[in-house]
């Protein structure tokens, strides 16, 4: 959007200012903002961000449209403008140039260290289960569904064996 100030340059900054009738939104570029007494920051640069980029300067140049993905159109050239595959389907598409950049970055392409490790379930209680059956069968009882509440009668007897 243009600078509704100067009306010349793109803006950077949307204000939401209120007014007597209401709230009046303005855009406006960094110049103008500053003049009028607002402070523009530029976000602060990621170590991450500039280490990813030089790594992407010592890849070797693309020639062409290397390769395209077939689902979303993306070029091996937007990976390394942007940072970010286009979709999923991108990693098998780009395997080969991904390989290499994982080989540069962390010394080899595939994970060796640990590995997660889910945790076992918790036995539930059983008497906690006996209550809920309980409450249920209450329940199903006041509500007059006499199948489901023989069900759960019959649930309640296995657990007190």
């Amino acid at each position: 959007m243009i600078c509704d100030y100067c009306k010349e340059i793109d803006s950077v900054i949307t204000l939401t200012l209120p007014t007597a009738n209401g709230v009046v939104t303005m855009n406006a570029c960094e110049k103008c903002a500053a003049e009028h007494g607002f402070k523009v920051q530029q976000p602060p640069s990621h170590p991450l961000g500039a280490f990813l980029l030089e790594v992407q300067k010592q890849m070797p140049p693309v020639s062409g449209e290397v390769g395209r993905c077939l689902f979303c159109s993306a070029t091996l050239r937007d990976f390394r403008t942007s940072g970010r595959l286009g979709c999923a389907r991108c990693y098998t598409t780009f395997e080969v140039s991904l390989r290499d950049l994982l080989r540069r970055v962390h010394g080899a392409s595939k994970h060796i260290g640990k590995r997660y490790v889910a945790p076992e379930p918790q036995p539930v209680e059983q008497a906690s289960v006996r209550t809920e059956l309980q409450d249920r069968l209450k329940r199903a009882v006041d509500a007059e569904q006499f199948e489901l509440a023989a069900k759960l009668r019959d649930q309640i007897r296995v657990l007190g064996e």
